[in-house]
This record gives structure tokens, sequence and C-alpha cells, in this order.
């Protein structure tokens, strides 16, 4: 199987690093083919702005997405931008490696899910009529890939918690694992977490590495976070929760398919 690391740290010898390092020589020894996109060594351009369209086809104002649509159409978008996305396309698991860094993903991942989630590609795309708002939430370009968060936390697991004073981790998440991996179709896994990421010791990062390889082997085995698809029966046609769906649950929690739920519909 194909995998993409997408790793975001500046220091190569950081945790981030090491487990990027784990994680290479884990799946390659299973026999995997991976490929590494080392944002910071590559110094990807982190801002979305008028730069990506050097020939734009409104050059007195700036509208991103629109320029965005017609240089993926019209194949004028940038080197580096095609390549990212001709490595998703390739991938069939996708690994996301940072640390949280004030609650969400370093700026320079941000920058490249801005430019590399073109419309057209990442979103945008599907028919759009009726009930239906497009081919997103469980279905898109990426449907048929894996995706895991590898996060480093400075924080306790405790602080995480659904009475934590950060709030829960799968609340903290819901904007990259729902809104930015679901939406355009992947099987987003539990993420994997190291906690208290700056204050390892050696027997702690052992035991960090062990777990972190045992969750490696599940990568294309392990149960998906079972996000409520979008087109599945399951919301109406303001895109809202049916009555009686998610009464059991909270929050973001409400999204998650429960036990009892009637049978979405099939994809398509």
């Amino acid at each position: 199987m194909n995998v993409l690391i997408i790793y975001a740290h500046p220091e190569p010898q950081s945790l981030n690093g090491s487990l990027k390092v784990v994680a290479l020589e884990t799946l390659a020894g299973a026999g995997h083919d991976v490929r590494v996109s080392d944002l910071y060594a590559m110094r990807w351009k982190a801002v979305a702005d008028a730069g990506d369209f050097p020939d734009r086809a409104d050059p007195e104002r700036l509208r991103y997405a629109g320029e965005s649509r017609r240089a993926f159409l019209d194949g004028t978008q940038g080197a580096d931008v095609v390549a990212e996305q001709e490595k998703l396309i390739w991938a069939d698991a996708v690994i996301f490696q940072f640390p949280l860094w004030w609650f969400s993903a370093p700026a320079i991942l941000k920058g490249w899910i801005e430019r590399v989630y073109a419309y057209g590609f990442a979103y945008g795309v599907g028919r759009h009529e009726g009930e239906r708002w497009g081919d997103r939430y469980g279905e898109g370009s990426l449907l048929g890939r894996r995706a895991l968060l590898s996060i480093t936390v400075g924080g306790r697991a405790p602080h995480y918690s659904d009475r934590g004073v950060n709030g829960a981790l799968d609340d903290v998440l819901w904007p990259l694992q729902h809104g930015t991996l679901f939406y355009p179709g992947m099987a987003v896994l539990p993420p994997h977490v190291v906690y208290q990421s700056d204050r390892l010791t050696e027997p702690q990062w052992i035991e960090a590495a062990d777990a972190y390889r045992s969750r490696l082997r599940g990568l294309f085995t392990d149960e998906p976070i079972a996000f409520r698809r979008q087109n599945g029966g399951h919301y109406d046609d303001r895109q809202v929760l049916r009555d009686g769906l998610g009464a059991d649950a909270s929050g973001t929690r409400i999204h998650v398919l429960a036990a009892g739920d009637p049978p979405q519909s099939p994809l398509g």
C-alpha cells in the first residue's frame, strides 16, 4: 500500500521527527511504499495569496476560490501544489505528523491544506442540487483513503478529557478530523497522541515508540471514526441532523453513528 506522511515540525531531532522516523521504518518494514512531505525542509509557501495565480482572471480583485477553481481546471496551478495533489491521489493512507500548537496545527500545515485543497480538487465537487450539497463529508475526491493524525501535546491527558480545562480532544480536533479529512472523503482513524511531549524520559520514549508501532500496524485494519455521511440520509435538506438521531450524545458527538441508528443510504 502507498502511505504519505505530511510532516510539520522545524526540528529534525524533535519528538515529532523521531516519530516520523519510526513511521518510515515501521511502514517500509511492513512492505508499504512511503513518501514524506517535510514541509519545513521543503520551505513550503504557507500563505494563500495572489502569488498562487500569476495569470488571474480578475487582476483588480483577488477572489481566491474562483481563481483556485480556474487554475485547477486550466492546469495552471503552481508546481508545488500539483505535486502535493498527486501525492494525495497516489496515497492509500495519509499520516499527518505535527505538534498541537495553540489547539491546532502549525501554520505551515494549515497553509498546506489551504493551498493544496483547491476548488475542484478537494471541495466544490459533485452534484449540487436538490438536497445534495455536493460530494463532501464522507464522499469526494479523496474517498477510499485513510487518514491518521499523529500529534504531540504538551499538556496532560486529563486536560483534554470531557471535563478537562482544555476541552475534549475530539472537540479540539474536530475542525481537522471532520472538517479537513472527512470532508473530501477520507476515512479518519482515531488520533494517535503523545501527551506531555516536552518532558518524556528515555524509558517513556521507548514506550511511546512501541505504542506508535502498534498503531501503525493497524493503519489499514483499525476501524475509523464512524462519522455520519452528509448524503447518507441522516441529515435533512438543510443539512441538519434529523430528529431522533444523536439524542444520547451532545456537541460534535451527535455526528458520529450510534448503536440503533438507521442504516445510511449507499454512496452516490
